[in-house]
């Protein structure tokens, strides 16, 4: 068991990797990601981000890999501590730091050494933009957060969860590192019904997201059993179904192995997650 989790958490650190080292976006760029073959200001006005947020970003930021928008669900305040889970190039800690302002902390996490770099390279240009000195980034997994316990107010993520091998051990550690009361704001990949088996053993659909996630419910289950309550599961099945309307090789080849007349969104879902800590 803990050999095939290591297993592909190198598979996903690999190909994040590349996308990490790509010039342009996932998306432009043609690595298999989260994303369909739009652009990334395409897939992030898609998912909610306004024409504001998009374009205070810090350059590269934007990496076309959400599936949503948590820092929207999370409704931040000025001064909250956040912790975004998967930060990748800094999208959403960018985005948050400038809702938390300068008594507020956000800190990105990522296990993927080049993804930690890109972000960090893009720190000066946000406090240049902003003013404000208030982001950091850890390297670390996110079922190991490099974070004290009972010290975040508000933990975010987008479209990152899925990818993780053990993910009931993610949860657990949610719940260690909020404070009692602390939120949960997510954007994921989820299942309504469970794909086919030929379509799980498919790498790039676990770079893309797709062969990593649970269904609905096993979330539910997850976050139950981590402590978490007030849990609100939103399916947001449009988003699945724009990615095949942009023609993207990766879901092509996934709607490929489906049953005859299905279509992606009959099995997976954007899923807006919220919850807090007893």
């Amino acid at each position: 068991m803990i050999e095939a989790q290591e297993r592909i958490r190198e598979q996903v650190r690999e190909g994040y990797s590349r996308i990490a080292n790509t010039e342009s976006s996932c998306c432009s760029g043609g690595t298999a990601s989260c994303c369909g073959s739009g652009s990334a200001e395409q897939v992030a006005r898609s998912v909610g981000y306004s024409e504001a947020e998009l374009a205070a970003l810090p350059e590269g930021a934007n990496m076309g890999l959400s599936c949503g928008n948590p820092t929207a669900i999370a409704s931040l305040k000025p001064g909250e501590v956040v912790l975004d889970l998967g930060s990748g190039g800094g999208f959403d800690v960018f985005i948050a730091g400038r809702k938390v302002g300068p008594t507020g902390r956000v800190i990105g996490v990522d296990m993927t050494p080049e993804m930690i770099s890109k972000a960090r390279r893009n720190i000066a240009a946000y406090s240049d933009g902003t003013g404000l000195n208030n982001v950091e980034f850890r390297l670390g997994e996110i079922e190991h957060l490099p974070v004290a316990d009972q010290s975040i107010d508000v933990v975010i993520s987008n479209c990152v969860l899925n990818l993780s091998p053990d993910k009931p051990q993610v949860w657990r550690d949610i719940s260690r590192v909020l404070k009692p009361g602390g939120r949960v704001a997510v954007s994921d990949l989820a299942l309504l019904k469970p794909l086919p088996p030929e379509i799980t053993v498919m790498i790039e659909s676990l770079i893309g997201c797709i062969a990593g996630a649970v269904l609905v419910e096993d979330t539910r289950r997850m976050m139950e059993q981590a402590d978490l309550v007030d849990i609100q599961l939103t399916p947001k099945g449009g988003y699945v179904d724009s990615m095949v309307d942009w023609n993207d090789p990766l879901y092509q080849k996934i709607i490929g192995h489906l049953p005859k007349g299905s279509k992606a969104g009959d099995y997976v879902t954007s899923l807006d997650i919220s919850a807090r800590k007893r």
